[in-house]
């Protein structure tokens, strides 16, 4: 007799697995590899990438033209978050080693096999780059080996041709960080028009003027040794709601009921006037009543700040951001040693520097392009971790190693150069991780000899019926 098939996948679901399968996931992670391939190197070329919105970016950034990518092969999809996930170009490391398994596993060699070679070729790949690795100690020597990483990182990107000057940038930026080098201090923000070189550095917190009310151009555009108020609260008259009702009995009692709200919003301009702050920045709005308050006793009010330009305003400059201004104290404000308003192309920018309590920094780039600009921001962020990562490393003293370790092919001249002496360089940490990532993420498809793909939901004739495993 016999014994009816038992039913565990549901009708119309995919199954491969086997020898093919593995292969099948090497030719797809080779075929997102080949996406990327062009835009390394100095001579790396950007992609144009048109999202379904219609939106154009142009980038040689591997980790975001993988974001872009819509992907739909479930192993080509793993190696595109593990690429997000590592924000860096592993995708090329990766594909190379599943380049050189996909002979072994066609021979019929066991993958799990492959995979112990593979991460014992990592270990042994990871312990050589620490033993040629070289660094130097703090000071001047320093200062030009972050600035040459910096070069090195910017040298296939599109402001290629002002790698000197960014170079320099990034690196002033990352040293005026504290010890721990928090990212989320350095600002970058962007204004259309006039050259690359007019971009800046500020050495505090700088964010573009906001919407303001009339009375504004009465207020002082400059302040020394300010004390901050910064407020989650809305200083105007708000609407009534839709629909509301308030009885009255008398055009005595309609008046009573509006002093009422005047008095109330008068009270908090005088409570922020009383605790001695001289600056006002708020999250929501600053209306035209408040910013006339303000400019009749020479203060300077800011409505609508963003909640990230409020949060490092607070880090940079001290103080509390509050939700009511009964609590406002002298403790709770922050200060700097100077703000003031200043013209940047066609915006006006508020500049806060001499920041006592956190270091921060502001890059505010320059150029045509909206497109192009974007693209610089990307490059800068790459470079700014490249020398994070550079200054973290452990400083100590190591001499050149003799012979041609460092010898490298110059594509510019045509010719072999001294890598070393030539600034070719890369921190360590840099390359471990992206080999141990890479490495990580081709023994994770070479475990996979089997993909289950489900059906897509929906009703039909077939629902609720199975097939045979």
């Amino acid at each position: 007799m016999m014994q009816a098939p038992i039913i565990l996948l549901k009708e119309g679901t995919e199954n491969s697995q086997g020898k093919p399968q593995v292969v099948s996931n090497i030719n797809a992670c080779q075929a997102i590899a080949d996406a990327v391939r062009t835009t390394l190197g100095p001579r790396g070329m950007d992609k144009l990438i048109v999202d379904s919105s219609g939106k154009t970016t142009i980038s040689n950034d591997g980790a975001t033209i993988m974001k872009q990518l819509d992907i739909v092969h479930p192993a080509a999809k793993t190696l595109t978050d593990i690429a997000k996930s590592q924000d860096a170009e592993v995708g090329d490391g990766t594909t190379t080693f599943l380049k050189q398994c996909k002979p072994y596993v066609e021979e019929g060699i066991h993958p799990q096999v492959i995979i112990r070679s593979l991460r014992k070729a990592a270990e042994l790949a990871v312990a050589k780059i620490r033993e040629i690795a070289v660094t130097v100690q703090k000071g001047k020597e320093q200062r030009e080996l972050l600035e040459r990483c910096a070069m090195t990182t910017l040298s296939s990107k599109l402001i290629a041709g002002q790698k000197e000057f960014f170079a320099r940038m990034v690196v002033d930026a990352v040293m005026q960080l504290d010890e721990l080098l928090p990212l989320n201090m350095i600002g970058i923000k962007k204004v259309q028009g006039g050259a690359l070189e007019d971009s800046m550095l500020v050495s505090g917190v700088a964010f573009k003027k906001t919407f303001s009310y009339a009375g504004f151009e009465m207020q002082p555009k400059k302040y020394e040794n300010p004390k901050i108020a910064l407020l989650n609260v809305e200083l105007e008259l708000k609407a009534e709601r839709d629909n509301a009702e308030v009885r009255v009995q008398s055009v005595r009692e309609y008046q009573n009921v509006v002093d009422a709200e005047w008095e109330v919003l008068y009270e908090k301009l005088r409570k922020i006037h009383e605790s001695g702050a001289r600056v006002v920045l708020s999250k929501l709005p600053i209306g035209d009543v408040a910013t006339q308050f303000f400019a009749d006793r020479d203060m300077f009010c800011a409505g609508r700040v963003t909640d990230e330009d409020l949060r490092r305003t607070a880090k940079a400059c001290g103080g509390a951001i509050l939700s009511t201004v009964f609590d406002l104290e002298e403790s709770n404000l922050g200060s700097c040693a100077l703000l003031e308003e200043i013209q940047i192309g066609g915006e006006r920018y508020n500049l806060f520097t001499g920041c006592p309590q956190t270091r921060t920094v502001t890059i505010i780039l320059r150029g045509g392009a909206e497109q192009f600009i974007d693209e610089t921001e990307r490059s800068l962020h790459d470079a700014i971790m490249i020398v994070r990562r550079a200054l973290k490393m452990t400083p100590c003293d190591s001499d050149t190693a003799a012979g041609e370790i460092w010898a490298g092919v110059d594509i510019l001249q045509g010719d072999v150069v001294d890598n070393l002496k030539a600034c070719v360089w890369e921190p360590a940490v840099v390359k471990i991780n992206a080999l141990v990532a890479a490495n990580e993420a081709a023994c994770l498809v070479l475990s996979v000899d089997e993909t289950i793909k489900a059906p897509k939901s929906g009703g039909g004739d077939d629902e609720g019926r199975g097939r045979p495993f």
